[in-house]
């Protein structure tokens, strides 16, 4: 396997432990370098407009830095405000030799094939960093692009949000319209530092033939907030991940939401992980699945091991057409004053549902298009009305491929 000693090619062989597994022989890893581009405007209205899908606005309004990856080469990267740094790690780990100290300590590079793969034949990812009592007024967005057919990317992003700062991200993933199969291995590492809070935006616009599988994990210090939105409407091959996160400091908040849309032939692994290790901390994981034909399986996992924590665990599922939806939530207290609970739900709208609103007016599409949206509403709390609002576009920009 690519000229490998026999111990890195187990690696890459090893069979996934859930979740469907892939065969990484069938993606290449060289591909050719991409342009720098220093003027955004000059990227073509086709790659703009599959990035705004994914919530990357080239017009860069309200956005305080853009970082552009296609493929394995980082083609554009611009920060608009003090106080904050955004570049690709690649050059980020020679200018800082204290970045070593963060680089695979949250995520281990033997934790499956795909982390392995990401260690062996990385390809860039960025950097980010809000200094010390710094409160980056808009986000900073950032695109990894797919643009070759049957491309591995592999991308490793470190975000560290230092003290008493405050950082809020949009990252969208989307690939080029003429694509067919792909594989993006994602490795990102969050550093949220005592008092700090970042919010960090997902919104995935891949295509039917693309294999996902990020691996993320998060460290969060005392009185710092994690904020995670994840959205994922478009149609995709696979897709498994298991962020988790782990409160260390005591009064550390984490929050992930989750919106996923499974097609026909579409398979979604997606769950959540929150350790809460420290005392009086708080965890919320809640993720709203429909399923139009393909399978989800919604995981959600909650440990409490010092007393006076709080956490909740939510899933609800939807299904529109033929599909799967498999909630598994599960609570693990290890100590007294924990206060843990879950909550799961999976089914149809109800068909009274559809004929009150009938009677009110609407057509049938309309009633249900109603209710899906009523679903996938989830009120976050301490959500910025730009972050609000992109997440609203992403639900729009979908509905109407749902029926």
């Amino acid at each position: 396997m690519r000229g490998l000693d026999n111990d890195k090619k187990k690696l890459l062989e090893k069979k996934a432990t859930y979740g469907e597994d892939i065969d990484l022989n069938q993606f290449k890893i060289d591909v050719s370098e991409k342009p720098y581009i220093e003027d955004v405007s000059k990227i073509s209205d086709q790659d703009k407009e599959q990035m705004l899908k994914a919530g990357v606005d080239l017009s860069e309004k309200e956005r305080t830095g853009t970082f552009i990856q296609k493929d394995q080469s980082v083609v554009h990267c611009k920060v608009k405000q003090e106080g904050l740094e955004v570049m690709p790690i690649v050059d980020a780990l020679k200018k800082y030799d204290w970045l070593k100290d963060y680089y695979w300590k949250a995520v281990s590079k033997d934790l499956d094939k795909y982390s392995a793969s990401a260690d062996i034949f990385p390809s860039n990812g960025y950097f980010i960093r809000s200094l010390p009592n710094q409160k980056i007024s808009y986000p900073v967005q950032t695109c990894l692009y797919m643009e070759e057919d049957n491309v591995e990317q592999n991308v490793h992003n470190i975000i560290i949000v230092e003290e008493e700062s405050e950082l809020h991200i949009i990252t969208g993933c989307t690939t080029s319209p003429f694509l067919n199969s792909g594989l993006h291995i994602g490795i990102s590492e969050f550093y949220i530092k005592r008092n700090s809070k970042l919010s960090f935006t997902m919104i995935h616009n891949w295509k039917e033939g693309v294999h996902v599988r990020p691996r993320s994990a998060t460290i969060v210090e005392e009185g710092g907030t994690f904020l995670s939105n994840y959205i994922v409407m478009k149609p995709l091959k696979s897709l498994q991940t298991y962020p988790t996160t782990h409160l260390v400091g005591e009064g550390a908040v984490a929050r992930y939401y989750s919106i996923m849309v499974a097609s026909k032939n579409s398979y979604m692994d997606v769950g959540s992980k929150v350790v809460l290790h420290a005392p009086n901390t708080r965890a919320e994981v809640i993720s709203r699945a429909i399923t139009t034909g393909g399978k989800i399986i919604a995981r959600g996992r909650l440990e409490g091991e010092k007393p006076g924590i709080k956490a909740h665990l939510e899933c609800k599922g939807l299904i529109l057409k033929e599909g799967i939806i498999e909630a598994i939530p599960e609570l693990v207290g290890i100590t007294e004053g924990v206060e843990m609970s879950h909550e799961a739900a999976v089914g149809k709208i109800a068909k009274e549902e559809i004929e009150y609103l009938m009677a009110r007016g609407l057509s049938e599409e309309e009633a249900t298009s109603t209710i899906v949206r009523g679903f996938l509403k989830i009120d976050i709390v301490g959500l910025p009305s730009i972050l609000r609002e992109e997440i609203d576009k992403a639900v729009a920009e979908t509905e109407k491929d749902m029926f």
